[in-house]
């Protein structure tokens, strides 16, 4: 068997895919140029030229000595506003009542805005918007695990920098932002979600005793606990209430040590939604709260009952830093508050309009120097609007030097000319922001045109791959290593010119050329050699051989109507209505092309009479049956096909249960069973649905350890048997005993609490551990087959009294029972031999083994039911039912697939080492459809965090566990389907034993054909295996690579589209990791496949010599 060719031609063409993902976001993603400068006091606001002016960036004296800043994390719009009206308030409403108190009783002294961030609402891109006044890029919500510091000019590296001390509290990420800026810091760990008091309780145990200190100048606390609580129950639930009620406790003894000269800053960095998810751009998610206070009077009087206006997340850092007296941050394109600074007496307008015009033209002046900066760094701002900005900022510049650069004047003409400045200051600082958010979405079109190339040139040969791999197979040099060598050649030629004249490696553009190279190289050497086989060849030959090939090809190996069906659907990838509705369009699809298999099968005339290949029957008559029992064997698969096609389209249609809701889908309701256990207030029906958990995981186990003991796996005393016996069901049951400590919170275990921490860090680890040793086991001895030898006379195949297992029949143990094994496995061992070698006198196997008709998918099994154990327990609770399901879909459509198979190939089952396209299709439509059936969705909020902490402490090195935990959550259907892909080939092979008992023929008898030897027919033909790895392997890889294709090129053509930052392009994020998930799993997967291989070939090796004596 080749197992090094397979594998590293699969991996190239991963890597090829790889590539092509990288130099397409690269053109895709471009993230924002930072400009590493600082503003400074000494920064002129005029020209040195013009004398006239001495003013400076630090004008005047503050207008408050200190800050207190307190970022309520996830603090939503309308937890913050109270409302009367309402009777009955629900867990998140009216329970910040001190906020409309005191805007209410003090209007001079406090206000509360809608606060708007920006896209991606995610804690450091929040911080990181607020603090510098610029736009995090969308690529930037990557980041949010890795938290580098912040190398942009900030309100932390002003307020340093101009001898303010600044004390931080609470969550860790600002300490990650701005390392070593802080007088003295106390940070929280923040990534534990489900504890929800750890760090506000600590910083209530500093906050006070601060506040009344006279040791600072800026305290910033940023409490966490409505974020995890959001998290965790979600915002409709009691301990969102008993968490508000507590910031407002808060807020009101903060109010109550404040003195005149500090201002208080209550706001939210981002919302949530009512799942309690956050990192998109729904209005939920976007809209905080933003609450302004001071002793002494912040609004002129007259102002309190002007509207309610909405105020965008980067405002605030210009209206700060001038409020306190500093520069504003260099790279700021925010726009101050003007009614901030609207001062003095209600009479003296002028006063009021000359301090918000001098606020306007310190902020206009700072952001045109920034624009200035940056166009001269980068050319992707258009240079007409550059122009149009020029214009006008010139104009209003010269507008204030004119009004306000000689003596003071007054009177009616002389205020509405400030007026119509500030008017202008303010359009000018609106179209700056609007002009960078469109440019920082910018793109580079030859670089995404290459990535689309490569990734189509891949796909290209990835089909070919599939539909020619005997071809490939055989000629592995000249299809796999003359292209990598080529490719590497050209790859690393491109590098040297590189050094040698620019001193510097593109690695991107090395990677490119090396790429494109090795695939020109491939279809160069391919079409060559399929030439040279034509021009080789007679046309007598060609004919006949397209003739014997059309003749012979099975029913459904036609791969017309299943691609036609895929690739309507990825040409549906272009339509943002279908992107919203994939999950129903998948169950749609893979629900038609389930109904096609026996639909078509019926039009051949296969479905309903048995198919025999005789040299009589004319291709163009159906066949007729030849025996009863021949008949009835055929029934059988035929209702085994319509039983499994009918229970799939059910079950399909039954998994919407589990179904999330994006924004766009109004009137969609979430699935119940996506609320975790500890969010429902019903303890009874918290208990249920705990038990339905349960009862499915004990399914779980007991299935596919009653499947192992049916085909006699159970019966072998290997290491991997002990796995199923003993680690299967104690991962199971750690994985019950996490669900019901995680199903309660912390408060209803009292003095317990502790323990219960320490419980759900240990059971997930026991999980983990067992499930690492599980698969180690099973790699290193992957053989579950019982052997025993025979002293019994020729007549017998048993002895009546020997029972291989308890459970078991003796007709299924002899429909199990390998006879002829020894011979098969003797002959493939000396291929190339003399033949008739070895051969026992009287016919009779010299001994019997139990398993190996299974050998291949048992070990695969195993390793997927630990891992799907695995992977549910970083999932809700409930959804453990929707991973039953999964596995009930899987077998269904394994079933229908070997009954389909049985059917459409004419003659032996020796020929059957291809696995159809539509088999394949279903596959892969069942992963996309898993997807959604477990609670995900291709959007940022819909992300299911709370798997980041599964069994890690509060204090973990790095985020690379977290990050992978989440990986594991998100794509978890990718990775069961991918790892058990094989099986799809296996599944048939495993499917013989009954039909050919019911055949009427003894094991042995007849030809080779109808032996009943299971997965062991792909030992008589290794080459042959190798070859249907590769092709299962590559359409696989095609379906999935396809779809990322059809994503990238939507994404490209529709970059200018109104929702391609909120559908198309997280379409394609989630649709390249999926893919890159994906292909790593079908590597594992065949590399397991190709391992046992290996495993029979030594232990075969073992056996010849002791039973050939």
């Amino acid at each position: 068997m080749k197992r090094v060719p397979v594998l590293a031609l699969l991996l190239w063409i991963c890597l090829l895919f790889y590539v092509g993902i990288w130099i397409f976001l690269s053109g895709f993603l471009l993230v924002k140029v930072e400009v590493n400068r600082s503003s400074s006091c000494k920064d002129e606001l005029f020209s040195k030229h013009d004398s006239s002016h001495t003013e400076h960036f630090c004008w005047s004296e503050p207008r408050f000595k200190r800050a207190v800043i307190l970022v309520i994390d996830a603090l939503r719009f309308d937890f913050a506003r109270f409302d009367p009206e309402i009777k009955d308030p629900r867990p998140f409403q009216n329970k910040l009542g001190v906020l409309s108190e005191v805007v209410a009783s003090r209007p001079a002294h406090a206000r509360l805005y809608p606060f708007r961030a920006d896209a991606p609402t995610t804690t450091m891109q929040r911080i990181k918007g607020f603090t510098t006044g610029s736009l995090p890029t969308f690529v930037d919500v990557c980041s949010n695990f890795g938290t580098n510091a912040i190398q942009e000019d900030n309100l932390i590296h002003q307020l340093g920098q101009n001898g303010k001390r600044v004390v931080f509290m609470g969550d860790d990420t600002w300490e990650n932002l701005f390392p070593n800026q802080f007088h003295r810091s106390l940070p929280f760990p923040s990534f534990i979600v489900k504890d929800l008091h750890t760090v506000d309780n600590g910083i209530l145990q500093h906050l006070y005793s601060t506040v009344e200190s006279s040791d600072w100048d800026v305290v910033i606390a940023h409490f966490l606990g409505v974020d995890h609580c959001g998290h965790r129950y979600g915002p409709d639930h009691q301990a969102m209430a008993d968490k508000l009620t507590q910031m407002d406790q808060v807020i009101r003894s903060v109010i109550e040590r404040l003195q005149n000269d500090t201002l208080l800053v209550v706001l939210g960095d981002h919302g949530m939604t009512d799942t309690g998810d956050h990192g998109g751009d729904s209005q939920k998610e976007t809209d905080a709260a933003l609450f302004l206070y001071s002793p002494s009077a912040l609004f002129t009087a007259g102002q309190e009952k002007a509207l309610q206006e909405v105020v965008p997340q980067i405002d605030l850092v210009p209206t700060l830093a001038q409020l306190l007296g500093i520069p504003i941050p260099y790279s700021n394109i925010g726009k101050v508050m003007v009614e901030l600074f609207a001062l003095g007496s209600p009479e003296d307008q002028s006063a009021q309009e000359r301090r918000q015009a001098e606020a306007l033209w310190i902020n206009a002046k700072q952001v045109n120097r920034y624009l200035d900066t940056y166009s001269l760094a980068n050319k992707d701002l258009s240079p007409v609007i550059l122009a149009h900005l020029k214009d006008t900022f010139l104009l209003a510049a010269a507008e204030y030097k004119a009004l306000f650069g000689g003596p003071l004047a007054g009177g009616p003409e002389h205020s509405s000319r400030v007026q119509a400045l500030i008017a202008i200051f303010q359009q000018y600082l609106n179209q700056v922001r609007e002009t960078c958010q469109a440019s920082w979405a910018r793109f580079h079109p030859l670089r995404m045109a290459a990535g689309i190339a490569v990734l189509a040139a891949a796909c290209a040969l990835c089909f070919i791959t599939s539909d020619f791999a005997d071809v490939v197979s055989a000629s592995y040099r000249r299809l796999l290593w003359i292209p990598i060598v080529c490719g590497a050649v050209a790859g690393g030629g491109v590098a040297l010119w590189q050094f040698v004249t620019r001193s510097e490696v593109d690695v991107l553009s090395s990677l490119g050329m090396a790429a494109l190279v090795s695939q020109l190289s491939f279809f160069w050497n391919f079409c060559r050699g399929k030439a040279t086989r034509v021009f080789a060849s007679e046309p007598s030959d060609l004919l006949n051989a397209a003739a014997d090939s059309a003749q012979q090809r099975p029913a459904l190996m036609s791969p017309s109507v299943p691609l036609v069906i895929f690739f309507l659907r990825c040409a549906s990838l272009f339509t943002d209505s279908y992107v919203v509705a994939e999950g129903r369009v998948a169950t749609f699809l893979l629900s038609t092309l389930a109904i096609y298999i026996p639909v078509q099968l019926n039009w051949a005339g296969r479905l309903l009479l048995p198919f025999e290949a005789q040299k009589s029957t004319p291709p163009c008559l159906p066949p007729q049956p030849s025996t009863p029992a021949a008949s009835s064997s055929y029934k059988k698969e035929s209702l085994t096909l319509l039983g499994c096609t009918g229970f799939l389209v059910v079950s399909l249609y039954a998994s919407h249960s589990f179904h999330g809701c994006r924004d766009e889908q109004g009137g969609c309701e979430p699935s119940a069973f996506l609320t975790p256990l500890s969010g429902l207030r019903d303890i009874q029906l918290r208990n249920f649905r705990y038990l339905l958990s349960v009862s499915s995981v004990i399914a779980w186990v007991c299935l596919v350890r009653k499947w192992m003991r049916h085909y006699g796996n159970m019966n072998s005393k290997s290491p991997a048997v002990l796995v199923a016996r003993f680690g299967l069901p104690l991962v199971a049951m750690f994985v019950c005993l996490y669900w019901a400590m995680s199903s309660a919170p912390y408060e209803g275990f009292g003095n317990l609490q502790e323990v219960v921490k320490l419980a759900l860090l240990v059971f997930p680890r026991a999980v983990y551990v067992l499930f690492g040793l599980g698969v180690t086991v099973v790699c290193w001895d992957p053989l579950t087959v019982f052997l025993k030898t025979r002293k019994e006379p020729a007549t017998s195949l048993l002895p009546p009294t020997y029972r291989a297992s308890t459970g078991v029949s003796l007709q299924a143990e002899l429909q199990h029972l390998i006879p002829h094994i020894y011979q098969r496995m003797r002959k493939s061992l000396r291929a190339g031999e003399r033949e008739g070698t070895g051969r026992e006198d009287d016919g009779q196997p010299t001994v019997e083994a139990y398993g190996l008709g299974t050998v291949y998918s048992a070990p695969l099994l195993l390793v997927l039911a630990q891992l799907g154990l695995v992977l549910a327990m970083l999932h809700p609770e409930g959804l453990m039912l929707s991973f039953m399901l999964l596995l009930l879909q899987a077998c269904a459509i394994l079933h229908m697939h070997s009954a389909a198979t049985s059917l459409s190939t004419p003659g032996s089952r020796a020929g059957c080492f291809s696995v159809s396209w539509s088999a394949v299709l279903m596959w892969g439509l069942a992963a996309t459809q898993f997807f959604y059936s477990t609670g995900h969705l291709p959007t940022f909020a819909s992300i299911q965090w709370n798997s980041a902490f599964v069994g890690l402490s509060e204090v973990h090195a790095g985020h690379l566990a977290p990050a992978l935990l989440v990986t594991l959550n998100t794509f978890s259907s990718q990775i069961l389907f991918a790892v058990s892909c094989p099986l799809l080939l296996l599944w048939p092979l495993v499917c013989e034993t009954t039909k050919a008992g019911k055949r009427g023929r003894r094991a042995g008898e007849g030809e080779d054909g109808e032996e009943a030897v299971m997965e062991m027919r792909l030992r008589e033909n290794p080459d042959r295996f190798s070859t249907a790895l590769l092709q299962l392997g590559a359409r696989y890889l095609f379906i999935h690579g396809a779809q990322l294709l059809a994503s990238v090129c939507a994404a490209a053509i529709l970059r200018r589209h109104l929702m391609v930052w909120k559908i198309f392009a997280p379409k394609f994020i989630f649709e390249a990791s999926g893919f890159a998930v994906t292909s790593v799993c079908v590597l594992l997967g065949l590399a397991l496949v190709m391992r046992v291989d290996s495993a029979v070939s030594d232990w075969f090796k073992r056996l010849i010599p002791d039973h050939s004596r």
